[in-house]
């Protein structure tokens, strides 16, 4: 079984606008990512949030870990549009973040996701 670690700026989710999601950019991307898992590649990806927040830039005169976790909401914004966008594809999805929201993400626990992968085989 392969794996592939894909790490997506916010950049990526604007599309070249700058700001917000282009669901074309999210599409094509859940395109091919779903055709990478139809030949049995297990990808994991980690969004940025620089098309909605940037804590360098927004965030000045804040708290810093305020702005930081301003920047976290804006990941799992992010994060969850893609997840649409791959279920959209039919592939099986699951978010996590370290900020508890259990209606839209799991709980983050460092070592789950590598420990539930061992114990299947996959």
């Amino acid at each position: 079984m392969r794996r592939v670690l894909l790490k997506l700026s916010g950049e990526f989710f604007a599309g070249g606008t700058g700001f917000g999601v282009a669901p074309d950019a999210t599409r094509s991307l859940a395109q091919e990512i779903a055709a990478a898992h139809g030949r049995g590649v297990q990808l994991a990806v980690v969004v940025g949030a620089g098309n909605f927040w940037r804590g360098s830039k927004q965030g000045t005169g804040m708290d810093p870990a305020t702005a930081d976790y301003v920047g976290m909401l804006a990941t799992v914004m992010n994060a969850v549009v893609f997840q649409d966008a791959l279920e959209r594809e039919d592939v099986d999805t699951r978010v996590m973040s370290a900020i508890s929201m259990q209606e839209v993400a799991e709980p983050y626990i460092r070592r789950r996701p590598c420990v539930t992968s061992r114990r299947t085989g996959s």
